[in-house]
């Protein structure tokens, strides 16, 4: 059964610390658990919003792109753990089951899943879908959600 992410908006991001904004805002209207769907290009800002969103949850260390390592765990967060995955290297999608997604959305956290293109019939159904697509010297972000407040929230 899909469910289709009913409301939409886009919101135009100046620069870098205007998407930092943006996770941030976000982390701090989500309740867990929640699955969210990072898409974009490489080098569309996927791990500077994800940056800013552990930043949004209280995480003051430093944050690295888990391209290489496919999931960063931030676990000592306020309101439960983030789980940070990057699919771009996945090989095929019956790779998540080595990844553990299982215990991941178990764990009562947060995906931020970047990539999920790659093996999205293997992933929950998000419950916020969010595309950045470069645009001058910052991009747009495209949101979905089930959400109406939380998009109203987000854009305001």
């Amino acid at each position: 059964m899909t469910r289709t992410l009913t409301h939409h908006c886009e919101i135009a991001l100046q620069d870098e610390e205007a998407t930092l904004a943006l996770g941030d805002r976000l982390a701090r209207y989500v309740a867990v658990p929640q699955v969210v769907f990072l898409r974009g290009e490489l080098g569309a800002g996927k791990t500077t919003f994800s940056r800013g969103f552990l930043r949004g949850r209280g995480h003051t260390g430093s944050v690295k792109s888990p391209t290489y390592t496919l999931v960063e765990p931030y676990e000592a967060m306020r309101d439960g753990p983030v789980f940070h995955l990057d699919l771009y290297r996945l090989g095929n999608a019956q790779e998540l089951t080595y990844l553990g997604v299982d215990d991941y959305l178990s764990a009562q956290g947060i995906l931020l899943i970047e990539w999920p293109e790659r093996a999205e019939n293997e992933l929950p159904l998000p419950t916020l879908d969010i595309t950045l697509t470069p645009e001058g010297s910052g991009r747009v972000a495209s949101l979905s959600a089930h959400s109406k407040t939380l998009l109203e929230a987000l854009s305001g």
